[in-house]
């Protein structure tokens, strides 16, 4: 019986360690199950557990006793009215898992002290310098704690902060100091309750945080006008990379409605994700801002500030009928300027605001009226003029009244009109008037110029005369003051003398064109004739101071001349009949007449030297022989100017 009874028992030990080998092998147990409230006023439990099985079912079991069976999801809501919550109790679960099964670790639990909260959802995250702050809804009354982990740029290392947060306003709030505002930052938070006894931590949110818009948006924007209403293109630059992460939406907001009607004050605003936004609006004024916004916050607004249009040809009104189903408004005018403000008439105050208008309008004040609707939901401008609740005559002259450019009979003017603010109403036009001084009757001209122009000529004036001239500005209540001026015209120029000028002009002109055609002709005809080249003649007294100073020299001289009867000759008739045949050959009349002036003056020489010298011992007829050869030598070597041309004598004797 002993060895039977062994044998039972290690049969079942066998069979228990096959189940559980088995039982190991094809199920992994599930972690243990938590069981809490999401806050002190939930009657619901939330039980929740995880297992790496697929397609598995679960038991969940309260003190030994299997509460929920075949459960398919890894959590069950339980309510409090089927659970013991104020006293320790045991809690596990068992996963099934085809034909095995395995159960989780067992853990102990008071459920009423235990809460969990849901992990912080809807985070508001902004920047306050370098600081970063997180908002999110507060699960109860009392602030919790708070857990935040967070990397820099995407790729640094994750660093952790606990901190106690603050409860603003129904919001948890916690900061991360010394952080770099223009990086991007990963950020992991969970938070817990700190009065709970058992308090357990939420689950994690992530979040990405972009850089601060530190720059509002760099706005350009083009107006056109389109039958009464203002196409309005914008477009902007995107911002940075760092925060654009996670993109950026750009708010525009307007006091004119974007889809509406005008006149409507309560501000418009739409969001868009494009750098580019076209919207129309009424020639009334509006203002436009464009401001950028990521998951950090928000940037600085653009504003754009879009006066009244006035439109083209703004003509004066006057306003007896006003329509009933349009929008009116009257924007006060200084200067030229229109002033943002209006007041403004709807179709639903036309009764009560009517008189208020009329009493609030200024006298003598220039109003831009602007009446416009809703056409197809779109605002349209329909009217536009100036007006005047009341006019009165203009408190100013014109400006810089000045006069210039005087003749005999006129004068030019000049002026700036008066200023907008000091017209008091409509100008009709100016009133010039003229009065001469010197005259029995001092008759004074007036005529009406129009408001348009700010010169004049005037005309028709007498010579010689003096005027005092005025101007000033009308409307319909009259007149205003005047500006003054003095002028004297031009004495008047007699026909005759402007006949003599005319004449003597011409004659002027006729003279040098007749001269330069004469001598153009002239050229042509009659060319010019070369001017003789005449060497420069020296004076024969250096000459013969030379020849003082110079010592005679003596050459013998022989001549001989062949006859053909060969008879003899006496020394002295043949040197006579040598130098007399070669002069008579080689010259003609004319170059005999400037041979003999040539002797003449080689003679004076001569007589100098002889006067002047006193060792002179030779006989007469040998100075006559060296006289005569000197000369022909010279007349061989002289070149004589003969009809404009040069010639040589040899070649002119042979």
């Amino acid at each position: 019986m002993e060895i039977l009874k062994h044998w039972i028992l290690l049969h079942a030990y066998v069979v228990l360690f096959q189940s559980l080998t088995s039982e190991a092998s094809e199920c992994e147990k599930p972690s243990s199950p938590q069981c809490f409230r999401k806050d002190d006023y939930d009657s619901m439990y939330t039980c929740e557990w995880s297992s790496n099985e697929k397609n598995a079912t679960f038991d969940l079991y309260f003190r030994n006793q299997s509460k929920h069976r075949g459960l398919h999801e890894t959590w069950i809501e339980v309510h409090e009215e089927v659970l013991i919550t104020t006293t320790p109790i045991e809690i596990w679960v068992k996963a099934h898992v085809g034909n095995s099964s395995c159960s989780s670790d067992r853990t102990f639990a008071t459920l009423k002290e235990t809460i969990k909260y849901e992990e912080p959802q809807n985070i508001l995250v902004s920047w306050l310098k370098n600081n970063l702050y997180l908002r999110w809804k507060a699960p109860e009354n009392h602030p919790p704690s708070a857990e935040v982990w967070f990397q820099q740029d995407l790729k640094k290392s994750w660093e952790k902060l606990q901190i106690n947060a603050t409860l603003n306003s129904s919001l948890c709030q916690v900061a991360v100091t010394n952080l770099q505002k223009n990086s991007v930052y990963r950020v992991q938070i969970r938070h817990r309750s700190t009065t709970a006894k058992n308090a357990l931590w939420s689950d994690w949110s992530s979040l990405t945080v972009p850089a601060e818009l530190e720059h509002k948006p760099n706005v350009n924007w083009t107006v056109k006008l389109v039958n009464g209403t203002r196409k309005v293109k914008l477009s902007w630059e995107p911002p940075p990379h760092a925060s654009a992460v996670g993109g950026v939406t750009y708010i525009l907001t307007d006091t004119q409605s974007l889809h509406g009607c005008p006149c409507r004050k309560k501000r418009q605003q739409t969001n868009t994700n494009n750098t580019k936004y076209t919207l129309s609006v009424s020639y009334s004024a509006a203002n436009i801002s464009i401001t950028a916004r990521n998951k950090a916050g928000s940037s600085p607004p653009t504003v754009i500030q879009l006066k009244p249009e006035p439109g083209h040809d703004v003509q004066p009104c006057n306003l007896t009928k006003i329509l009933s189903k349009a929008c009116h408004e009257w924007f006060e005018m200084h200067n030229g300027d229109v002033s943002p403000e209006s007041l403004s008439l709807t179709p639903k105050s036309r009764k009560e605001r009517k008189d208020q208008i009329k009493a609030l309008m200024k006298d003598y004040v220039r109003y831009l009226y602007i009446e416009h609707r809703c056409v197809n939901g779109m605002p349209q401008t329909v009217k536009t003029c100036y007006f005047y609740h009341k006019e009165d005559a203009p408190d100013r002259p014109p400006e810089d009244f000045s006069t210039f450019g005087e003749t005999h009979n006129s004068i030019d003017l000049s002026w700036k009109g008066i200023p907008s603010d000091h017209q008091r109403g409509f100008l009709k036009y100016y009133r010039l008037c003229s009065v001469r001084v010197s005259s029995q009757e001092e008759k004074t001209e007036c005529c009406n110029i129009s408001v348009s122009l700010s010169k004049y000529r005037l005309e028709n004036l007498s010579p010689g005369s003096k005027y005092n001239l005025s101007l000033c500005g009308v409307t319909a209540v009259g007149e205003g003051p005047k500006a003054t001026a003095t002028i004297t015209t031009l004495p008047e120029m007699h026909t005759n003398v402007w006949l003599s000028l005319g004449l003597l002009l011409i004659f002027f002109f006729i003279s040098t064109t007749c001269t330069f055609i004469l001598k153009r002709i002239k050229s042509r005809i009659f060319p010019p004739v070369p001017t003789p080249v005449i060497p420069d003649f020296i004076s024969s007294q250096p000459e013969c101071q030379a020849m003082m100073d110079r010592k005679e020299e003596v050459h013998e001289l022989t001549l001989f001349q062949l006859h053909p009867d060969s008879k003899p000759v006496p020394e002295d008739a043949e040197e006579s009949t040598v130098l007399r045949g070669g002069w008579d050959n080689g010259s003609d009349e004319d170059q005999e007449g400037e041979s003999r002036d040539r002797r003449t003056s080689e003679g004076d020489g001569d007589e100098c030297l002889s006067s002047d010298s006193t060792e002179r011992t030779l006989t007469r007829s040998k100075q006559t022989a060296m006289a005569d050869l000197e000369r022909v030598e010279n007349d061989i070597a002289m070149l004589i100017y003969k009809n404009g041309l040069v010639f040589d004598v040899k070649a002119d004797s042979t």
